[in-house]
């Protein structure tokens, strides 16, 4: 899978999910550091690439829409520190493969990951 990590997460995710056999890129590898949301999912969009980030506004259904990208992962943290986001990316990655399909927001929280999909 493809991934893009927001700037706002640590750097460790691209390499972790290299690790794991995944293809991701930060948005400071690609120069998109400070780019507005709308600017930022359009180049996910662009290259099929799902969206890792902190950003709650990713979350709003209303202003993304599920079949409006590749797919969004909102990180809901206790804290953010770098253990405690690296913990949670590592939980997360034996999961991807439900990924798969594309056009899904996940939010990734300590004791749970919800998930909505298209129907």
């Amino acid at each position: 899978m493809k991934f893009k990590i927001d700037e706002n997460l640590p750097v460790e995710f691209a390499e972790m999910l290299r690790d794991s056999g995944n293809d991701a890129v930060t948005v400071d590898d690609e120069a998109l550091s400070g780019s507005p949301d709308s600017q930022l999912l359009e180049h996910c969009c662009h290259e099929e690439r799902v969206l890792i980030t902190l950003d709650l506004d990713f979350g709003n259904l209303t202003s993304y829409p599920l079949s409006s990208h590749a797919g969004i992962l909102v990180f809901r943290p206790k804290s953010q520190d770098k253990p405690t986001l690296i913990s949670l990316l590592r939980r997360v990655v034996p999961e991807l493969p439900k990924l798969s399909n594309g056009k899904q927001l996940w939010i990734v929280e300590p004791s749970r990951i919800r998930i909505r999909e298209e129907s």
